[in-house]
């Protein structure tokens, strides 16, 4: 592994490891100290993308090479989606729906990247 793909996989899994944080954290504030049912289903919804997609980039991150471009792509979206609905939870503020879908598009792009990835093996 040289130095460059290295980093890409230090960034990748800090990306997945803050993913992962912000699920559970995001989580145990929804089960324990959300009283709003609606605020409860937009953390869970966060949290379970979040924590999916960090264990994802997880395993990217231990893909040499291959895993930087998807893992990368899995993470940022994952990050874009879970925390603009953690902020729609906790500020109403309806605007930051916004970034929910484009975060989605992200990780489903990370997704094509990874079955793209595995069609081309040899």
């Amino acid at each position: 592994m040289d130095a460059r793909t290295g980093r890409a996989a230090k960034v990748v899994g800090a990306l997945a490891g803050l993913n992962g944080l912000m699920a559970v954290a995001a989580g145990a504030f929804g089960a324990h100290a959300a009283s709003d049912p609606g605020v409860k289903e937009l953390l869970r919804t966060g949290s379970l993308y979040q924590l999916v997609h960090a264990a994802a980039g997880m395993a990217c991150a231990a893909l040499p090479r291959a895993g930087a471009l998807p893992g990368a792509l899995l993470g940022a979206g994952a990050l874009a989606f879970g925390g603009s609905l953690y902020l729609l939870a906790l500020t109403g503020v309806r605007i930051l729906g916004v970034v929910t879908p484009l975060g989605g598009l992200v990780m489903m792009a990370g997704w094509g990247v990874v079955i793209f990835g595995a069609l081309r093996r040899p």
